[in-house]
């Protein structure tokens, strides 16, 4: 369970050890007060049973504060939580450790030091600790993959879009599955970079066509009714501003696969979408985040698929 993108150059990490319900309950405390842009909120169960909670802060927080914050929820034990200096290095391969490889549907998604999972049947997607969102793991990637899945379950789509890109995650894989060319774009130079080094590991940095600039605003991306697939897995808000440039690169009958979006956000997002002509074809929830499959025009909405 995570809570905001990964900020670039985090310079304090709070942690705190828990149950369950404290730590969801923490996560979307923090998430509510801090911008999600400059912190990161995780929160896991250990091999013991209990929780972690680990707050990443670009900016060195008010240490008081915060544990004033938390205090209504844990009591005596905001008193117990810790504060550390970490470097950028540092905060993605502790966030990344151990983790293991990912399957959605046809896709595995995994590290160099899993490449033996990968087997013949899989598309294999090679994604190792970077300093850009998006490893496979996260709720929202999740849920954008199943979308991706299920879509080329159906059709076979013929022009994808990525809009913040992240570490290149979606990308890479439409552009693997489909054997053709993706544009990817990232408002963040640092994930731009991240992309590339990541499609030319996994075999596709011919195929995948990237930019660096905000939304669709770049000579790539700005083609009128062009794209028939187009993922943006960023936040609410930006997705709310991105409806109208969005809709004008989609293809009419398109698919725009929408995440980044807790259940509080999706009746907002889903209302700037309406206004746009696009409709809810379907809603995967996965680890608390939603992600919208939304199409103009079409059948009435399918019933929500749910995941654990």
């Amino acid at each position: 369970m995570l809570e905001g993108l990964p900020p670039h150059n985090p310079t304090r990490v709070m942690r705190i050890a828990t149950d369950e319900a404290s730590a969801r309950a923490m996560t979307e405390l923090i998430g509510e007060i801090f911008d999600p842009a400059e912190t990161v909120v995780a929160a896991f169960a250990t091999p013991t049973g209990q929780w972690l909670l680990e707050a990443y802060f670009a900016r060195d927080p008010d240490e008081a504060a915060v544990r004033d914050l938390i205090r209504p929820i844990v009591g005596p034990r905001a008193d117990r939580a810790a504060f550390a200096a970490i470097s950028p290095a540092d905060w993605v391969k502790a966030s990344l450790a151990g983790l293991k490889p990912v399957r959605v549907g046809r896709f595995l998604i995994h590290g160099s030091h899993d490449v033996a999972a990968v087997a013949a049947n899989h598309i294999g997607i090679r994604i190792d600790a970077a300093l850009a969102f998006g490893t496979g793991h996260h709720g929202s990637t999740l849920g954008c993959l199943k979308a991706l899945d299920s879509e080329l379950k159906r059709r076979r789509p013929r022009a994808a879009l990525d809009v913040g890109t992240g570490t290149g995650i979606l990308a890479i894989a439409a552009a693997k599955a489909l054997k053709r060319p993706v544009v990817a774009g990232d408002v963040d130079p640092v994930a731009v970079t991240v992309a590339r080094n990541n499609a030319r590991a996994n075999g596709v940095v011919r195929n995948v066509r990237l930019y660096a600039a905000p939304g669709a605003r770049h000579v790539l991306a700005r083609r009128r009714r062009h794209f028939d697939l187009v993922f943006a897995n960023i936040l609410a808000n930006p997705l709310k501003r991105l409806a109208p440039s969005l809709r004008a690169v989609l293809q009419r009958g398109g698919v725009l696969v929408l995440s980044g979006l807790l259940a509080r956000d999706v009746a907002g997002v889903l209302s700037a979408y309406a206004a746009q002509g696009l409709r809810l074809q379907r809603r995967i929830d996965h680890q608390g985040w939603a992600t919208l499959i939304v199409r103009s025009g079409g059948a009435p909405p399918r019933r929500r698929a749910r995941s654990a």
